[in-house]
């Protein structure tokens, strides 16, 4: 099952807060908005892809509970981006000190900000696309880093903000640069 797209502008055009509580009485469903207000419904993942989205958030949970440089979201946690759009990335980290400068109601509510860093992984039912668009949509947004796993073709497209697109095949390990210092993935874990 594939993502569907419902465009509901012509009868309604929902706010942030009106979204949120849509998400919040359909707590079964999946559900992301792009900046055109499109509502994507998203279907649940398979075994695999979920098995390695465990282990990417472990792998990045464990740099940060050492390091304690900022926070980690998993795929249930949606983000308002400065576009409009609410999104939810399979792996997410937000700065320390962004965090913090959050109140206590935006903390509970959907995150109004991009995460500086991102991962999303290609389930086997994504379009590929899509997802590139979604990658792109979040450097737009302020995201200063960005991987976009492809298990099938064991591939890695590296989004760095304002830089082109790299695509690095096959790759063991793969640096977390200077947006998380220190921080190293095991990608033999994920193929």
């Amino acid at each position: 099952m594939t993502a569907l797209t419902l465009n509901l502008n012509s009868v309604i055009k929902l706010t942030t807060e009106q979204f949120y509580q849509l998400c919040q009485e359909n707590p079964d469903l999946k559900l992301e908005r792009n900046a055109q207000g499109e509502l994507i419904v998203m279907p649940p993942t398979g075994g695999e892809t979920g098995r390695s989205n465990a282990n990417l958030i472990l792998q990045v949970a464990s740099w940060n509970e050492e390091n304690q440089l900022g926070e980690v979201f998993d795929s249930s946690t949606g983000f308002t981006l400065p576009s409009g759009a609410d999104r939810s990335p399979d792996v997410s980290w937000v700065e320390k000190s962004r965090w913090q400068a959050l109140t206590q109601e935006q903390k509970e509510k959907f995150i109004p900000l991009c995460p500086d860093f991102v991962i999303e992984i290609l389930s086997p039912n994504d379009s590929l696309k899509r997802t590139q668009n979604k990658m792109q949509e979040y450097m737009k947004n302020g995201c200063r880093l960005g991987w976009l796993i492809n298990r099938k073709k064991q591939e890695v497209e590296i989004y760095r903000l304002g830089q082109e697109v790299e695509v690095v095949t096959l790759p063991q390990i793969i640096s977390g640069e200077n947006i998380l210092p220190g921080f190293v993935l095991n990608l033999q874990k994920i193929w």
